[in-house]
């Protein structure tokens, strides 16, 4: 068995300070430019690295720019970032109006009888009984036998989402899930920067003029309006698509993923809660032109339409969403937004990291937003704490971040290349696309024909960034199979597995999991999670 971390290639955010006398920061005043999620992120990751109060953190956040703050989910990665900062659920959750997320659903991208929808399952300990029957049978399906291969059968996260119920079993139950979260993007933001405050994190509330460099290139100062300015060693580019320090200032090259993934603008209408069970998962339905998000908070249910301003106007995509809503006679407005799919050549330039939109951005489909600002901030503080700030590991450290975008870009795509939806130009389109990039050609073609795709994900030839057990769901999900009328009767080898008995473990297992509204009114303390010991395939 492999450690959760290993399995999805990431470093654990949790650390704990050394004891003793504090090192010496090789560099002493960062300044963060941009509040919001990712500013204030990555501000208190950098005031708990190891050197305490001797490296100096500064956020720069303009009064007259607003947030985007849509990004509503998040990946099971967050909770360590909590975790490294001694925050317990209970603290901000309420505050932000949380709830928790066991995976998505994924409704009408396929229209394969039986495979209309799937649901993508964070991973569980208890999947070390499951997963291998799972994998099992979709060798076999690949392979023409008449087995059982859908994912959704299979998972203890799917029956803990479709019951209502949240994932933190009793403890007498000895599987955790791994977890991610829903909340208010706009209050985790202010949450945030009222920790930053109580941990000593100076916030300067002014708007940037202009960016000075200095006779190597390197950023020197921020002038600010009213004539002063902001002088640091390090800068931290936290200003959104704008990117005013990563791509005006260092005119870093960026790379557009615009011909790999077509959406590039988004709508987002609040709604009431609905009385019936919370759901813990997010919803991502096919709509004409893209796709629509349904995020369940204790206050309101999140809603947009992710879609590709090439295949359909604003306006019209507003009049889409309003129907399937019922709010065409509704007076509730309406946010747009423009969304530029793609990253920089380097994230880390001379005396500047990009964090967050700043550095690049993929459509919001599998929630990676937060997870590419933790990842990035992480990767940050491990370099200054190693005291590697030269040429040799800026380029490391923008290979690694580049990789993962990468490997996330091909995993979303695989989403819509996999799409059976005729019924619109944006579905075949995207069906019928040839932008992918060789390691997804390869995973494809080898899921096609029957051979086994594990061992290049292992290596990271293909798959990169992902789990072989995403890959499995998503792929079996989308009903990725031989045509029914070629299916056979299966061998006794390929029958092996007793379905029913699975059936009972998972929903014996899923009563000792608390019901999901009732758990948010009161939740208990989070003790320190071990790492999730999961199957590897």
């Amino acid at each position: 068995m492999t450690d959760i971390c290993t399995l999805f290639n990431l470093t654990p955010v949790a650390r704990t300070r050394p004891s003793g006398e504090l090192p010496e920061p090789p560099i002493r005043h960062i300044a963060v430019v941009g509040g919001g999620t990712a500013g204030w992120m990555t501000a208190l990751l950098l005031a708990n690295s190891k050197f305490g109060e001797r490296l100096k953190v500064t956020v720069l956040e303009s009064p007259q720019v607003g947030i985007i703050g849509v990004g509503e989910g998040s990946t099971p990665w967050l909770s360590r970032f909590f975790e490294a900062l001694g925050i317990e659920e209970r603290e901000w959750m309420p505050a932000c109006n949380a709830t928790y997320k066991s995976g998505i659903t994924f409704d009408g991208w396929s229209t394969r009888p039986g495979y209309e929808s799937y649901f993508h399952p964070f991973a569980s300990i208890l999947d070390n009984l499951t997963m291998p029957q799972f994998v099992g049978n979709v060798h076999a399906r690949l392979n023409d036998a008449d087995v059982h291969a859908h994912p959704d059968r299979f998972f203890i996260s799917n029956k803990v989402a479709q019951s209502g119920r949240a994932p933190r079993p009793q403890r007498n139950f000895p599987f955790d899930i791994w977890y991610g979260y829903h909340f208010d993007s706009a209050l985790l933001g202010a949450f945030l920067a009222r920790k930053a405050a109580e941990r000593g994190i100076t916030h300067v509330a002014r708007h940037m003029t202009s960016v000075s460099l200095d006779e190597r290139g390197d950023i020197r100062a921020l002038a600010l309006d009213g004539g002063d300015t902001l002088a640091a060693d390090f800068f931290v580019d936290c200003t959104g698509f704008a990117s005013l320090l990563i791509g005006k200032a260092l005119d870093t090259p960026y790379v557009s993923f615009s011909n790999n993934l077509f959406n590039d603008a988004a709508i987002a209408m609040p709604t009431p809660s609905g009385d019936g069970p919370l759901r813990s998962q997010t919803v991502s339905t096919a709509m004409r032109h893209g796709w629509a998000w349904k995020i369940p908070l204790t206050s309101r249910d999140g809603n947009g339409y992710v879609y590709s301003s090439a295949h359909v106007s604003a306006d019209d995509a507003e009049t889409e969403l309003r129907a399937r809503l019922g709010l065409l006679d509704a007076d509730v407005p309406a946010r747009h937004l423009k969304m530029r799919i793609g990253r920089y050549t380097r994230h880390w330039n001379r005396n500047c990291v990009a964090v967050g939109l700043s550095q690049g951005f993929i459509e919001p489909l599998e929630a990676t937003a937060l997870l590419f600002v933790q990842r990035t901030a992480m990767w940050l503080v491990e370099a200054l704490e190693k005291g590697e700030l030269d040429e040799p590991a800026r380029e490391s450290f923008n290979e690694k971040i580049n990789a993962q975008f990468e490997g996330t870009r091909d995993y979303i795509v695989t989403h819509y290349k996999t799409n059976t939806r005729t019924d619109t130009p944006y579905w075949r389109d995207n069906a019928t696309n040839t932008a992918l990039s060789d390691p997804l050609r390869l995973l494809l073609g080898a899921w096609l024909a029957s051979k086994p795709i594990v061992g290049g994900i292992r290596q990271g030839q293909i798959g990169r960034g992902y789990p072989t057990m995403s890959w499995y769901c998503l792929l079996a999900g989308m009903g990725l199979f031989p045509a029914d009328a070629n299916l056979r009767a299966p061998t006794a080898q390929e029958a092996q597995h007793d379905l029913g008995g699975l059936d009972q473990l998972l929903e014996r297992s899923a009563l000792n999991f608390p019901d999901h509204r009732d758990f948010l009114h009161d939740i208990p303390p989070k003790v320190m999670e071990k790492s999730l010991q999961v199957y590897q395939w």
